[in-house]
């Protein structure tokens, strides 16, 4: 089986539809606050809203907004997805209301919904609260992770409010079939560099310092075997694991030096 095969089956196209909903508050135009993306399929609603309300509006104020996605949210499990559209629709104030709902195929609603949001909602950069770094393979494997405070990124990536962030994480862009379908070739990926406590089972940036350009960087899960002697634990295998079976997985020289573990994969944000 291909690996392009693999994904597809994955994720099966469905026929959706999304809105941006929208605010007028005092002392800024009407602008974009959050995306809403309806699967008509399962009746159910995948939406994302700002954080940035102490930019844009009074005390009083955003603390109505930060309330307002918890809020649709839990009319959208009561009621459904198309409840929730149909009564933005009638019934909001003139202040927040929806766009005009538009049609969409989507294979990962989660996927899809990020890229929404980047592409039509405009948010400020709050550092390693509500945004990322991202950074090219070449400077996350090298200068990022021996003088973090001298590189510039290339831009700073909003990331979903359920990921805490800290000052050791950043966005790399990862290429390749290997690792789907759970990493998608061209994912948007979150790592943080430095691994705490046992790599073993986890996914890891690893770099191959004999190949060359992007080629050296890839997604692998990291298996340890050790066994137990008189002096203590004694590593007797590392093996990096491909996920798609259609690619190879291969034992790691405990001497071989070649390859370099970059950081852990922490998730796909699009």
């Amino acid at each position: 089986m291909s690996a392009r095969v693999l994904r597809f089956s994955d994720y099966a196209p469905k026929t959706a539809k999304y809105a941006l909903l929208l605010a007028e508050l005092p002392g800024h135009t009407t602008e974009p606050i959050g995306v809403l993306l309806h699967d008509p399929a399962s009746d159910a609603l995948h939406l994302r809203l700002r954080r940035d309300w102490d930019t844009l509006a009074t005390e009083e104020d955003a603390e109505v907004l930060a309330e307002v996605e918890d809020d649709l949210s839990s009319l959208a499990a009561e009621n459904g997805g198309a409840y929730v559209f149909d009564k933005l629709e009638a019934e909001f104030s003139g202040s927040i209301r929806i766009s005009d709902p538009e049609s969409i195929t989507v294979q990962n609603f989660e996927r899809t919904l990020g890229e929404l949001y980047r592409r039509n909602v405009p948010s400020h950069v709050l550092r390693f609260r509500t945004h990322l770094p991202s950074y090219s393979l070449a400077v996350a494997a090298g200068p990022f992770l021996t003088n973090p405070e001298d590189i510039e990124a290339r831009e700073w990536i909003e990331t979903p409010p359920d990921l805490k962030l800290d000052e050791n994480m950043f966005v790399a862009r990862i290429q390749g079939h290997s690792m789907e379908p759970r990493i998608p070739d061209g994912s948007l990926c979150v790592f943080r560099q430095g691994v705490v406590g046992s790599r073993n089972g986890r996914l890891v940036l690893v770099r191959n310092s004999e190949l060359a350009d992007d080629n050296q960087y890839t997604v692998k899960r990291y298996r340890s075997e050790k066994i137990q002697t008189e002096e203590g634990f004694l590593q007797t295998r590392i093996r990096l694991e491909s996920l798609n079976p259609a690619y190879p997985s291969w034992d790691l020289d405990k001497n071989e030096d070649k390859y370099q573990i970059i950081a852990e994969f922490v998730r796909v944000l699009e």
